[in-house]
């Protein structure tokens, strides 16, 4: 894979459980902390177009057996501000049905340089 490493921005400007949309060349793009760990997604959303990485960064509330709420994969995902699917963002999986997923692309940290590998 030849892809061309673009400099996305600092990694202090992504504080962990928060985003950043970045233009690299004509491509928008939500660079994303995930305890300490740097994503990179299309913002753009499957469903119907719209600013995905934009929404929130957020996780899920899992089944348990007692009347509480426990909150799973916190900061995993990205839900759509349009609609509300959710994607996980190291994957771009949709969490309803797998197949469909948003664009996410490799990144890659040089001290504190965070770079997209498109």
């Amino acid at each position: 894979m030849n892809a061309k490493k673009v400099l996305a921005c600092k990694t202090h400007e992504v504080a962990s459980g928060q985003q950043k949309i970045v233009k690299l060349g004509h491509l928008p793009v939500g660079i994303f902390n995930v305890g300490g760990e740097y994503h990179a997604m299309l913002n753009v959303c499957p469903h119907r177009g719209a600013a995905l990485c934009e929404g929130p960064q957020c996780g899920t509330t899992q089944d348990t057996a007692h009347y509480e709420f426990i909150y799973g994969q916190r900061d995993d995902l990205v839900r759509c501000a349009w609609h509300g699917w959710e994607f996980e963002i190291k994957t771009g999986e949709f969490l309803v049905d797998r197949s469909i997923k948003a664009k996410t692309y490799p990144v890659s940290v040089e001290g504190e340089d965070l770079y997209v590998h498109l």
